[in-house]
């Protein structure tokens, strides 16, 4: 009996990484419960002049970073959120966008940046480091991955008086176990010696990139043309419904694929996939009736009228009920097709990228994949 109590004490304790996670991820400062590990990443981003080409880089391997993250530890919740950040007399400071699962309205909003101000060399870094360790929704608990990476070119205003200055931000962060690397664009001295000093009191890696972000490494595979008609088809299956706002987000996630550059439209299905293996999700965030109702966040009789589409108007609960069945089994039916054509994609571009004579381990994408790859498997096993 000792024995068994034993056991049972010692597996226990090995599962407690894996037993938390945030609530809804839409909602202010998270909290846990009980469910799956928990993966939190915010970037916090210069947006000002210089870093325009950076910025298009993000923008076009945002999937892919995601999907490192999934790899990197397969059941657990993703969440990513973003602070752009320019100076005092820009457009703005700092503009936040909270840590969320929902990684397609991250994406969409990404899109919609811009590279402009910053007239004179040093920004408001130490604002927007504040901003990001203290103001996003980070989740709260022993055993949450929580990563954040600086990424910049020019170092930070030391003479705003208003500013909690850099080491004590460093220092709110390790309190509240957030990992800060600093990833730095171009050569520039003064920011490296910054930078090098965040990485090292955020607990996190200093990483050169150049200054347009490195050269991206796309690789064209066979299967990307299916793959994209393929989401197509899984995207039709989804059933907008809710309040007018919410049924057209979820009606532009549906474009969104459509709309895409093939790379970025291969990874982002590349994501999905991986997420519908475990979810049967379509598409990112509420509001797909289809998800919803398979996954018990929403009950179908409880939606009223004018929050379904047209074609569920007038029909009786139980035609209502087999609509959804019926988009259910073509979904499950298209992902189970998705998901092979992904393997295959993946291992043609693993094998392509074998044959290249100069990886660009110097990326952005790359690096930031391969530390978040190191950083979750540290903390998660």
């Amino acid at each position: 009996m000792l024995a068994t109590r034993a056991r049972a004490t010692a597996l226990a304790f090995f599962m407690l990484p894996f037993v938390w996670t945030a609530a809804r991820a839409d909602e202010g400062a998270a909290t846990v419960t009980a469910a799956k590990p928990v993966v939190e990443v915010a970037f916090v981003l210069d947006t000002t002049g210089s870093m325009g080409p950076l910025i298009e880089s993000a923008k076009r391997k945002i999937w892919s970073i995601a999907t490192a993250m999934v790899d990197a530890n397969p059941g657990a919740e993703i969440r990513m959120g973003l602070v752009a950040y320019r100076d005092i007399g820009d457009e703005y400071v700092t503009k936040t966008y909270n840590l969320t699962t929902d990684i397609q309205d991250l994406y969409a909003n990404l899109l919609e940046f811009k590279a402009r101000g910053g007239g004179d060399w040093p920004e408001s870094v130490n604002e927007a480091l504040h901003v990001g360790v203290t103001k996003l929704n980070w989740t709260q608990g022993p055993e949450i991955c929580r990563i954040m990476f600086l990424v910049g070119d020019a170092p930070p205003h030391m003479d705003y008086a208003q500013d909690t200055k850099y080491p004590e931000v460093m220092r709110m962060a390790r309190d509240r176990g957030i990992v800060v690397n600093a990833v730095q664009a171009g050569g520039a001295r003064d920011t490296e010696r910054v930078w090098r000093e965040i990485a090292q009191m955020g607990n996190g890696r200093y990483i050169p990139i150049p200054q347009d972000g490195g050269h991206l490494v796309i690789i064209e595979t066979p299967y990307d043309s299916e793959i994209i008609e393929l989401q197509g088809e899984i995207n039709r299956t989804v059933i907008p419904y809710g309040p007018r706002r919410q049924r057209s987000d979820v009606e532009n996630k549906t474009r969104q694929v459509a709309a895409a550059p093939a790379s970025v439209a291969t990874d982002m299905a590349g994501y999905m996939a991986r997420k519908a293996a475990k979810s049967g999700e379509a598409i990112t965030g509420n509001g797909d009736l289809v998800a919803d109702v398979a996954a018990g966040r929403q009950k179908l009789a409880m939606v009223k009228d004018d929050e379904l589409p047209d074609a569920f108007r007038g029909l009786s609960a139980a035609e209502r009920q087999a609509l959804i069945d019926k988009q259910q089994t073509s979904r499950k039916a298209l992902n189970d097709r998705m998901a092979k054509l992904v393997k295959q994609r993946d291992a043609y571009a693993a094998e392509q990228a074998m044959k290249s004579p100069k990886p660009a381990a110097d990326s952005f994408d790359r690096t930031v994949a391969e530390t978040l790859k190191a950083q979750v498997k540290s903390k998660m096993n």
